[in-house]
């Protein structure tokens, strides 16, 4: 039973740090459309600038997205890993 408590420790400190980096890159973005907004003049067609910020929000999707499925990747081969283990384990004790 412990090393189940100690799976889910981890699986929490891994989605901490997920959560981390994933405000993380939404914290960039903001800085980086401060920055468009500071730099290109106030434009009477703003297309330009929208597509921008469009792609950025994009890229951030994507790299949240590919950041939340390597997490989720980790912890299935991580708890079956320890589910193995914890299974050979009790085997050899009998």
């Amino acid at each position: 039973m412990a090393g189940t408590r100690e799976q889910q420790g981890g699986n929490v400190r891994l989605l901490d740090t997920i959560d981390d980096a994933e405000h993380g890159a939404l914290e960039a973005v903001r800085k980086f459309l401060d920055t468009v907004d500071e730099t290109f003049p106030a434009l009477s067609d703003d297309r330009p600038r929208r597509r921008i910020i469009d792609s950025a929000f994009k890229m951030t999707e994507e790299l949240v997205s590919a950041s939340n499925r390597a997490a989720q990747n980790i912890l299935d081969v991580t708890g079956k890993a320890l589910s193995e283990a914890e299974r050979k384990s009790a085997a050899a004790v009998k």
